[in-house]
């Protein structure tokens, strides 16, 4: 006689039998896709052979957002009339054919524009940032917007916010955006003093429950300012102490004080992120700056997110690295490049550009530390010269191309930045600031170790095997 099946045992039959369903579901997602085949294959494998964890793995870094848009093209639309900005006739720029290229590929991908005659004070110190960026806000008249992964309850935090709600009270509109994520130690009561001043902030991409899973991956790693319509800035410095560099404790970055038309492109990035958290739109007038003769920098700011078709920073990137004749200079904190990205550099190594990367020898992360190290060798071998900064902390994000072209901003050259996160860069087309930039750059190297095949073939046992180890985490990390 046949045993019936108990209640319990349904309920387990059951159970399994939707487990099993949300995983094929899962892995169906996966390859309708159509990803890059070598990752989709890498989440198949973990899904099928450990699926508990390959589902929550997933459930958190796998999945894409690609098809969501930022915001609707109605008011992406009602954004670019509000100042009629129209591009300039690319053909007829007095540019080399290189950066043409490069300028009508930022057009193509994001519409960015061309901004003729800025004027770009570069700073590569916090202590001398902050300084120009507080007596900024304290000139401030009509308008300050602020946006910032991270803005720390420190001293220098504490200083802005006491100037930002002074401002708020003569009836400055105050607008602050902060990364959630990026500011998950800092108490909410940071924040509610600023808005009962009068300041309008928000989290972007709020962390929460249920929605944790589909947020906690897609970080907003901006760090922009628009003052008064007329003063911006862009880079790759926080607000926090540890950028203004102490005896013991440097942390080398790069920002840049921006006048001049490009500040539209600045406030564009700002309001559409403003939009995408589904705030009501503002109006701010962006002043027609005057350039001076000095002031012959052209500059497009580009913005790129897990959304959309394409990676769009990442593709600027590998145009501008594609296209150099005669070096490529670029230093970040973290380097974990694409396949696409590794190659480039590669092949331009083996075409006898002078590629130069410096990266910090002690980052403020083991792991990426880690991950970085497994890709020296590789770069060693085409021919790239790899450097180790040694003061401290080597935290700024450029890349130099040759003679004309430079971009500095919040990418790092790494997955997250290419992939994950929401960034924005200012490419720009200028001689006298790619001079500029190459002399700090030379002056950091002149900081740094250079690591030859010997030395890197040395290093112990243990160490290549973690970096290999963590290599495979690259994309999430």
């Amino acid at each position: 006689m046949t045993a019936l099946i108990t209640p319990y045992q349904w309920i387990g039959i059951i159970a399994l039998i939707v487990y099993t369903a949300t995983i094929l579901s899962v892995i169906y997602v996966v390859i309708s896709e159509n990803r890059n085949p070598v990752r989709s294959l890498a989440w198949v494998t973990v899904l099928m052979f450990l699926p508990v964890i390959g589902l929550i793995l997933y459930l958190f870094f796998g999945r894409s957002i690609k098809i969501k848009a930022v915001i609707s093209k109605r008011m992406r639309r009602k954004l670019m009339r509000k100042e009629r900005i129209k591009q300039v006739d690319i053909p007829k720029l007095q540019l080399s054919s290189e950066s043409k290229q490069l300028v009508k590929l930022g057009q193509s991908l994001t519409g960015a524009i061309y901004f003729p005659g800025n004027k770009v004070e570069i700073f590569t110190n916090g202590k001398e940032m902050f300084a120009c960026l507080i007596d900024d806000f304290k000139k401030a008249q009509k308008s300050i917007d602020l946006q910032f992964y991270i803005f720390e309850d420190d001293n220098i935090g504490r200083e802005i916010r006491r100037i930002l709600i002074e401002k708020a009270r003569q009836g400055v509109e105050v607008r602050v955006i902060y990364d959630h994520v990026g500011c998950f130690k800092v108490s909410k009561k940071f924040y509610q003093e600023m808005a009962e001043a009068g300041i309008e902030v928000h989290p972007f991409f709020k962390v929460t429950f249920p929605e944790f899973a589909t947020r906690i991956n897609w970080r907003n790693h901006r760090k922009i300012t628009i003052i008064d319509g007329e003063t911006g800035y862009i880079g790759g410095m926080n607000i926090a102490d540890r950028y203004i560099s102490t005896p013991g404790n440097i942390w080398r970055d790069t920002h840049l004080r921006i006048r001049g038309k490009c500040i539209f492109g600045l406030a564009y990035s700002f309001g559409t992120d403003w939009a995408f958290m589904g705030l009501p739109p503002f109006n701010e007038e962006i002043k027609r700056y005057e350039p001076t003769a000095d002031d012959d920098a052209g500059i497009q700011i580009v913005t790129s997110g897990p959304f959309g078709q394409w990676h769009n920073i990442a593709l600027m990137f590998l145009k501008a690295i594609g296209s150099a004749k005669k070096l490529v200079y670029i230093e970040t904190p973290y380097f974990l490049p694409t396949e696409s990205l590794l190659k480039a550099l590669q092949t331009a190594a083996l075409s006898k550009v002078d590629v130069r990367i410096i990266i910090p020898r002690k980052p403020d992360s083991v792991m990426l530390r880690l991950a970085s190290g497994s890709y020296i060798g590789q770069c060693i071998k085409s021919g790239i010269k790899i450097y180790f900064y040694e003061p401290g902390m080597l935290h700024a994000k450029t890349i130099i191309i040759d003679d004309e072209i430079t971009t500095t901003g919040s990418t790092n050259f790494d997955f997250r930045s290419m992939e994950y996160n929401f960034e924005c860069n200012a490419f720009i087309y200028s001689r006298k600031i790619n001079a500029q930039m190459k002399e700090i750059f030379l002056n950091d190297q002149k900081d740094s170790t250079r690591i030859t095949s010997t030395m890197w073939r040395h290093r112990p046992f243990i160490q290549k095997l973690k970096e290999s180890f963590i290599r495979l985490l690259s994309p999430v990390l």
